[in-house]
Order: C-alpha cells, then sequence, then structure tokens
C-alpha cells in the first residue's frame, strides 16, 4: 500500500495515472501534478477511480519539494520533460522520497543522451538512504529489462546486442511525432552512435539503415541510431561486444524532417524575432500535433524487441524477445496511442517494484541491474505481452550493411 505521485500530464502520465489506478492493491493513493492544471483535471475526469491533482512547476526544486511535502508519496514518477530530471531528483534528495523516470537528462541548450549528470547523484542518494531509477519507459526500460533476462536465462557470454524499434502505425497527419517533437526531433537528428570492442562508433544521422522483418508486422526500413540505454547496458550487461539500436521512419516522415532542417526549424539555438528571441524547434512543437492527441485516429501496431547473440552451453544461440503493441486497442483501454502506451505501463511497473520492496537499493540504478523476472511476469499482466523465439544462429540479420562497420573479430 503506497501513495505515487506522478509528474507530467502528457501522453504518458495519462497513461501512468490509468495504470497506477488498476494497481490499487500497491497504490491506494495517487496524486496528477503537471504545470498545466487542465491536463490533469481531463485526465482525473477519464479515471473512474478517484485521484488528486495538483499544479507544479517541475523546473523548480523547491516548488516540488514543497509539493511532495504536501503529499508525502513513496515514489515521484517523473514523466516530465528530461530537461526536468535534476530538478525533479533534487526535489526527492531534499524530502528524501524515491524517485524514477522514462528517460534521460538532456540540457536544454544541446541534444546529447548522457547517464553521467544522473550517475553523479549516485553517492548524495545513497546517503539519504534512497533509490533513483532510471530510464524505465521501453526503451529505455523494458528493452534493459530484457537483456538482463536473457543474461540470466537464455546465454552464458553475450556477444552482441541490437535493439528494434518499430512503429507501424498511422495517425492520419501529414507529419507528427509520438511523443514530445522537441525531444524526438532532438533525439534523431544527432549523430548515431554504436558500442563495439569498448569503443564508441559515430556514424552521421540517418546514415545506415537496412529492412528488417518485424513479426506480426512485416519489413521495414530501420535506422540506426543512438539511444541512452546503449550507455548503461554498455556498462553493466557482462563481456558484451558490440550494441546498436535502430528505429523505422517512414518516407513521408524523413521527407518532412529533412525540410524542416534544411529551413532552420530543428534549430535548439535561439534566433531574434521581432524584437524577441525564440528557439524554432519550440515553435515548430507549438504548431504540431499534440502527441497525446493522436490515439483518436491512430491505426496499426508497433513493434520494440532486442535480437541478442551469444553463447550457451558451448553452441553460438540467437535470441529473439520482443512485445507487440496495437495502436487502436491501448486508446479503447486508456485513450491514449500505443507510444505513450509502451512506456507509462513500464513506469508504473518499475514503480510497483521500488513501492513493494521487489527491487531494493539505495543509490542510483538502471533497470537491468535488477531481477527481470518479476518486471517480466508483470508486463504481461498489465498489458505489455512479450513473446521470445530463437532463430537461426548462422543467420546475419544485418549482412548487407556489415560493410559499413569494422567488423567484429
Amino acid at each position: 500500500m503506497s501513495t505515487v505521485l506522478i509528474i507530467g500530464a502528457g501522453g504518458v502520465g495519462n497513461v501512468v495515472a490509468h495504470k497506477c489506478a488498476q494497481a490499487k492493491e500497491v497504490f491506494t493513493r495517487i496524486c496528477l501534478a503537471s504545470r498545466t492544471l487542465d491536463k490533469c483535471e481531463k485526465i482525473q475526469k477519464s479515471i473512474s477511480r478517484p485521484i488528486e491533482i495538483a499544479q507544479v512547476d517541475a523546473d523548480d526544486p523547491r516548488q516540488t519539494a514543497g509539493l511532495i511535502r504536501s503529499v508525502r508519496p513513496d515514489i515521484v514518477i517523473n514523466v516530465a520533460l528530461p530537461y526536468q530530471d535534476l530538478a525533479i531528483m533534487d526535489a526527492c534528495l531534499e524530502t528524501k522520497v524515491n524517485y524514477l523516470d522514462t528517460a534521460n537528462y538532456e540540457p536544454p541548450d544541446e541534444a546529447r543522451f548522457c547517464y553521467k549528470w544522473q550517475w553523479d547523484y549516485q553517492d548524495r542518494f545513497r546517503a539519504k538512504g534512497i533509490m533513483a531509477l532510471l530510464g524505465c519507459g521501453f526503451d529505455p526500460g523494458v528493452t534493459n529489462v530484457f537483456c538482463a533476462h536473457a543474461q540470466k536465462h537464455k546465454f552464458d557470454d553475450i556477444h552482441t546486442i541490437d535493439i528494434l524499434d518499430c512503429n507501424a502505425g498511422s495517425h492520419g497527419h501529414p507529419f507528427a511525432t509520438n511523443f514530445n517533437p522537441e525531444i524526438n526531433i532532438r533525439e534523431i537528428t544527432q549523430r548515431g552512435k554504436y558500442f563495439e570492442n569498448g569503443k564508441w562508433i559515430e556514424i552521421d544521422p540517418m546514415s545506415v539503415h537496412l529492412p528488417f522483418d518485424y513479426p506480426r508486422i512485416g519489413p521495414k526500413e530501420s535506422y540506426l541510431l543512438y539511444h541512452e540505454e546503449l550507455e548503461s547496458l554498455s556498462k553493466n550487461i557482462r563481456g558484451v561486444r558490440r550494441i546498436r539500436f535502430w528505429m523505422t521512419f517512414g518516407q513521408e516522415y524523413l521527407t518532412h524532417l529533412r525540410v524542416l532542417e534544411n529551413v532552420g526549424m530543428t534549430r535548439i539555438d535561439p534566433v531574434l524575432y521581432e524584437g524577441r528571441e525564440i528557439v524554432p524547434l519550440k515553435f515548430l512543437k507549438a504548431v504540431l500535433p499534440d502527441p497525446g492527441s493522436l490515439g483518436v485516429t491512430y491505426s496499426g501496431k508497433t513493434n520494440i524487441g532486442c535480437l541478442i547473440n551469444g553463447i550457451r552451453d558451448g553452441k553460438k544461440r540467437q535470441y529473439y524477445v520482443y512485445n507487440v503493441c496495437d495502436h487502436a486497442e491501448c486508446f479503447r483501454e486508456v485513450g491514449a496511442q500505443a507510444i505513450s502506451y509502451t512506456t507509462g505501463v513500464p513506469a508504473m511497473i518499475g514503480a510497483m517494484m521500488v513501492t513493494t520492496g521487489v527491487w531494493r537499493g539505495t543509490g542510483v540504478f538502471n533497470v537491468e541491474e535488477f531481477d527481470p523476472d518479476p518486471f517480466m511476469e508483470k508486463l504481461s499482466q498489465y498489458g505489455l505481452p512479450w513473446h521470445e523465439q530463437d532463430l537461426d544462429p548462422e543467420k546475419d540479420y544485418f549482412a548487407k550493411i556489415a560493410d559499413a562497420f569494422n567488423p567484429l573479430d
């Protein structure tokens, strides 16, 4: 029995609130907070069970700490902007409350994935006797748990991990992003990067791609990006030689993005307009569809999983573990599209693991550092069933782009 404070009332916050309400045996009291109270009120009315709402500026640690003292939660679930991670962590430190987020901190003036800022809180969280659980969405989050599951049950040695993220849905808009446009566009326009043989290798943005045949979806062009879970997995999955992250994009999306880049609308540095400074990407965010509104017309499915190679009992093994999620089914259940759903459900499960004491510790952790079994069990229970299969260990799904890389020894 616990109290949870959810900060952020976008599409993911909506899913987290609904899922916490479903887990009434664990979350006996729920408070949803945001800078925009109207968003909280809308979500509050959509949930059959009573929840509390509050207004907070999550950029202000003192104000957030005041809300925490008022609510007295057992855990704070941060589904606000990644820019606000450190401010909310500071508030949790001040009030000695456990913390959870779904994406690593990003500085507003630099498109950069890096856990260092949050890992640097290790000693402070440990000294306070509290826990911070980082990156507990789907990717990062469930993909990390999938890797921990494979390490525990499927391999003696893991050699390579390829994380594959496919959205084959259609929302009916000429151009829209599935989560915060500002964060989404910053993510995919930065240089790509992957881990191999102890080194980080960079590539030009979206310069390496290939088709992958996704179960229940079919072949989709998949682009090599950098994603934050690569940083923690390269540290926590013992002996791994290579880790890469792939995401699908349609040609229409890429054409729109290329035009926006070419005319300067994806810039994150301020420009002077009519005597005022504005950031072009922030303006673009204001005119694009709200990701939380896309679920009404969304159809199709997502497939997110991990393709893992290594050795078991002296023999080569290739193992694939993944989830398939349907946009329309998610909307019928909680009024959200599948991208928000696949992020929000794991955040609730992670909070459940912490508040029930299944995952214990003091300090700062990534999810792959804990026992994956209880988390995997809850995934199926709360709407994200996973599937696994052994594939031909001699088949190279990435042979077509092998020449673009330095092959593994």
